[in-house]
């Protein structure tokens, strides 16, 4: 895949990226809420759903997936969910699938979510992924004028059933 890289501008330098811990895991649920969507779906209790416990012991089990945190600071200000998937199509090869990105909104339009994605795609690249793919709702706009700038083109029509 081809995709643009963009640069950070001079706003954020001291960036990390790094596997979330459990301890992230109230934080990682705040991101997830604070987003109009999120908000109707996701529940930020003391303690915790169980579900998300379980649903963060999964990933963590399973080799090829990978919840990431940006720290800013020492302040969680990002996440990811990162899989990789080896497929039949285009000969055999990896994709990579991104899900829930999401980046306090106290920082965002300021390079975090392009930094995580670029981080994300070296990641996938590494692994020897030759298509990286994610979805946004169509409710969001601004996310999805967001990929397009990255290189990123909607190809194909989603679809999800709820259960």
């Amino acid at each position: 895949m081809a995709y643009k890289k963009i640069g950070l501008g001079s706003m954020l330098t001291n960036l990390s990226l790094r596997p979330a811990e459990e301890t992230d895991l109230p934080e990682i649920v705040r991101l997830l809420i604070e987003d109009e969507l999120g908000a109707t779906r996701e529940c930020l209790s003391d303690p915790l759903l169980p579900s998300y416990r379980r649903a963060f012991q999964a990933i963590l089990e399973d080799k090829n997936q990978a919840i990431l945190v940006v720290d800013y600071n020492e302040k969680v200000i990002g996440i990811c969910h990162l899989t990789f998937m080896p497929s039949l199509s285009f000969k055999g090869s990896w994709r990579l699938n991104i899900e829930n990105i999401h980046v306090d909104k106290k920082f965002q339009s300021q390079g975090v979510g392009t930094w995580i994605l670029q981080k994300a795609i070296h990641k996938g690249q590494e692994k020897g992924c030759k298509i990286v793919q994610l979805t946004t709702n169509k409710k969001r706009f601004r996310s999805k004028t967001f990929y397009e700038k990255l290189g990123f083109t909607a190809s194909h029509e989603g679809m999800k059933l709820y259960l």
